[in-house]
C-alpha cells in the first residue's frame, strides 16, 4: 500500500520511509510511526511522519 493518503497512515503502523538525504537514491528506512506530520489529507510524494527512532521522512510503503 502506498503512503500518499493520510487516512491510510496510522500511528503505530510499520512503514518504509524515504529520508530527505536518501531522496535521490530512493533508499528506504523501516520503522514504526510515532507522529504524523502532514496535515493535508494527501500528498503526492507521501505523508511525512516521524518514526519512534526519531527519523523523519515520507511514507513510501505501509506494512
Amino acid at each position: 500500500m502506498s503512503g500518499n493518503l493520510r487516512s491510510s497512515v496510522k500511528i503505530g503502523a510499520k512503514v518504509k520511509i524515504v529520508l530527505k538525504q536518501d531522496q535521490r537514491s530512493g533508499k528506504l528506512t523501516d520503522g514504526v510511526v510515532k507522529d504524523i506530520l502532514t496535515s493535508s489529507p494527501s500528498h503526492p510524494h507521501g505523508i511525512k511522519v516521524r518514526l519512534i527512532d526519531g527519523n523523519v521522512g515520507r511514507v513510501k510503503e505501509i506494512g
